[in-house]
Formats: structure tokens, sequence, C-alpha cells
């Protein structure tokens, strides 16, 4: 689609142009590569480390040179995710933009706004000729989205920035100025079948909404895995049920919408009663949330199942492990203080492996809920290991820049910016250990239904952020 028109131009160009190129978490090398050309082209000095992180400098303008250097910081990972009949290929295929009034958003698929347009931003500011601000440099990190590999990655060898502008906020008038810290915990089941086939059946849950699993955790949304160990656990404790397959979920930062898995069982019919009640009981606890939820229950042949103790243990786990939101925050009303999201189960390499994302504002209270999966998993002969750490972004009550925005902002729009925290993971929590001396803020446009295929963000949002963007710069001198 031509962007041309969309105003900030400039902005939705590099948009556009960052979206012609597939950059799911893992595959960015042609993002990080099209980054340093798009210095080189410009005479800018340009640094590419080996996890492909991207730091580009830009010197100050006039009567800016004594200013403290400024960071504008974003990442150029996208969760790639795709609805129901899309043929779209995140490997090769660009990212189809639509623009439909204020809203834009993608063709079925994620749109790419988190956090291509924190790129587009810094892009747009190192391309321009007219305006004024502090020395640059434009910090792009990779990996974010499943771990903040890039960040972990990176040096403070070429950054010298002591003022930092992380553009990865989803909410416009919000500046966060704290993050929760978090890991992923792997629980693994060895794979024990046997041969026994009959007449089984599959169960499909869909239609759920899904979402950022810190952002959208506190709306307490059905997590397609927890349904299905639900109707999997009851099934089994009044038919011996045996499983065959089990799959949910494809992010580990997203809350799974979809789950299924194959039984065999001896009554198809009595069985179907039991789960068709609980379909309703399902339907109407999810009414206000979820009200899109589907659960489809068809006949199939099943050929081989998991052996009687490694099925029971498996959805006895499913069953057990805690989900959502496990502790509110007792100093900031409605912030979640720490959460869990059952995120992933697949069968790999003759495991089943249950992927976890805890989340937490407290180190105590995260290792309290890792302790508690490791227990579980012990109590049903499984193993755990933790990865994907990373640490909580701790407030700085003497932050003068969150003092400067708060400023700029109300004299720019005639209200009142709110300083928050965010229950998820921002990159500010570890570049704060490689920059502690760096004041830092996290704002950005209004962004929705991130990780999921109905993402999308609002056109005037990202004009007013870009205001304000070029506003703070010019007040930096």
């Amino acid at each position: 689609m031509d962007l041309k028109n969309i105003k900030p131009e400039k902005v939705f160009h590099w948009f556009h142009e960052l979206n012609q190129i597939p950059r799911c978490s893992g595959d960015e090398k042609r993002a990080s590569d099209f980054l340093v050309n798009f210095a080189k082209e410009r005479n800018l000095e340009v640094y590419q480390d080996d996890a492909f992180n991207v730091i580009i400098k830009k010197p100050a303008t006039k009567e800016y040179e004594k200013a403290d250097t400024v960071i504008i910081q974003g990442h150029m990972d996208m969760v790639c995710i795709k609805g129901k009949g899309s043929n779209h290929d995140f490997t090769k295929d660009p990212i189809e933009i639509i623009a439909e009034g204020d809203i834009m958003r993608a063709n079925n698929t994620t749109l790419g706004g988190d956090n291509g347009i924190a790129v587009a931003y810094g892009l747009a500011i190192l391309d321009s000729e007219d305006i004024k601000h502090p020395s640059l440099e434009l910090l792009v990190t990779t990996s974010e989205e499943t771990g903040m590999d890039g960040v972990h990655a990176l040096s403070n060898e070429h950054l010298s920035g002591r003022i930092l502008f992380n553009i990865d906020s989803e909410e416009e008038g919000i500046f966060l100025v704290s993050c929760a810290g978090g890991a992923n915990i792997t629980t693994k089941f060895n794979v024990e079948k046997q041969d026994k086939s009959g007449t089984g059946l599959e169960i499909k849950i869909s239609g759920l909404k899904g979402g950022h699993s810190g952002m959208e955790i506190v709306k307490q949304r059905a997590n397609a895995i927890k349904l299905l160990g639900r109707i999997l656990s009851e099934c089994n404790d009044k038919f011996n049920i045996r499983l065959s397959k089990i799959q949910g979920g494809t992010k580990h930062n997203a809350i799974p919408s979809e789950a299924k898995a194959i039984i065999l069982i001896d009554d198809s019919e009595k069985v179907k009663e039991v789960i068709d009640k609980l379909i309703i009981n399902l339907k109407e606890e999810y009414r206000v949330e979820d009200g899109g939820l589907t659960i489809e229950v068809d006949e199939i042949k099943v050929k081989d199942v998991y052996s009687k103790k490694f099925n029971d243990d498996l959805i006895d786990f499913i069953m057990m492990v805690p989900d959502g939101v496990y502790y509110m925050s007792k100093d900031i009303e409605g912030l979640v203080q720490a959460s869990l999201n059952n995120a992933i189960i697949d069968e790999k390499n003759n495991n089943i492996v249950i992927t976890t994302s805890v989340r937490s504002a407290s180190s105590s209270s995260l290792r309290e809920i890792l302790n508690v999966l490791e227990v579980i998993a012990r109590r049903t002969n499984a193993k755990t290991e933790e990865n994907g750490s990373y640490p909580a972004w701790q407030f700085d009550q003497n932050s003068k820049i969150r003092e400067r925005a708060v400023k700029v902002y109300e004299e720019l729009f005639g209200k009142k910016a709110v300083v928050s925290a965010i229950h998820a993971g921002l990159e500010c929590g570890l570049l704060k250990e490689i920059l502690p001396d760096t004041d830092m803020i996290s704002f950005g446009p209004n962004l929705y239904d991130v990780h999921t295929e109905k993402e999308h963000l609002s056109i005037e949002s990202v004009e007013r952020v870009w205001n304000f963007l070029i506003k703070l710069l010019e007040d930096l001198k």
C-alpha cells in the first residue's frame, strides 16, 4: 500500500521500507544489513555486532554540541503470527499494510508496529536535515521478543549516551519508568509411546483473543492450553483416555489462543457428552473476555498413544501448573506484580516440551514461581530448565529526563502525562546494567492487540508521539 500521504510521511515511509524485509525473531540479518546500508549511504558512523545489533551515530546540530548524547532505542525483530486462512510466508513475504481511517493494520498477520515503529522514528530523525537535536545514537537490537538475546549480547563499547528513549511502549501519554523482570522455564517429558489403534477424538480450541503475556495478562483472558488441560483431566478421570498427540501456542510471550489434542477412547458418545457439558461451562466462564471461544470435537483414527503413566503425568502437570496473575502489586493499584503464561506445548525430539514465561517486579516472587514449577515437574516425572532471564528495571527517583518529558508533553498537548510501571519486560533493565549512568524513559504511540494477527496502531497517535519526540529533542539543548 502507498503510505506517501499518511503523516508523518517520513516515519511511515521507513516503517513501510522496514516491513518489506522479513524480520521474525532470530531472522534479523537482512533487517540489520538494511540499517547498516542506510547509515553508509548517509555517511553516518555505524556499528554492527555479532548478534546483528546496530548502532548508528549522528552528530549534534548547531548549538546542541554540548548537550548530552541521546540514545534512541528499539528492536528490529517482530512476533510473527498469522490468522486462519493466511498464506503469508514470514521467511520471504513483506508485511501487507492496510490503512483504514486512523487505523493501520496488516492483512491477517502481525503488523510489526511492535517495534518497527521505533526503528522508523529513529530512521526518520537520522534522515532529516531540519530537526534540532543533540548528538544521537540509534540503537536497534535483535531477538527482543524471544528472550532479549540481542541486548544480552550488547556491550557499551560504542555507546556514550547519557539519556535513553526506549520507544517500545504501547500507550500514548504513559511514560514508563520501571518494568518487570522475568525468565522462561521449559518443562520436558520423555515421550513414551505404544502401538494402540482405534477410534479417537480430536479436540480443537480456537477463537481466543490471546495477546501479549505481559500487557494483557491482567485481563484474565483464557489460555487455550489450560482449557485443553481441564477437558483432558475431566475425561481422563472418568474414562481413562489415552493421549496420542498434543500441541498448543506459538510464542513464549503470547497468551496461547489455540490448542489441540488427539485422544483414544472406548466410548466416543459418552466422552462427547462430558466434553459438551464442559464447553457450555467454559463459554459461560469466558463470555466477557473471550466470547469467541470455539471448541470442536471430531472423530479421528488413532494409531499409537502415550503410555498410561506418561499420559497421566502430562495431564496432571497441565492441570496443576498455575497460570495468569499470581500476585497483584501492593504499591501500585491495578499493576500486576507477578504472573506466568503457559505459552507453548509441543512434541520435539521425542520430548513433550512446555514453555512457561514468568514475570515479576520482585526477584523473590519470581524465584518462588520458578520453584513452584520445578516442584510440580518433579512430582510428574519431568525436568525443568531456566532460560531467557532478564532483570527488572528499577525506578530512579532522581531521573531528570522523566521530569523533562512530563513537562514537554504537557506544554505540547495541554494535559499531564502518566508516569507508570509495566508488567512486561523492557530492554531497559538490561541496558541499565551496561549503561548504569544513563537516564532512561520508555514511551510510544497507541498500539493494540500486539502479538496477534489483529495487531494495529493509531496513525494519529504515531504523529502526536513524533511531534513530542522532536520537541523533546529540541528541549535538550
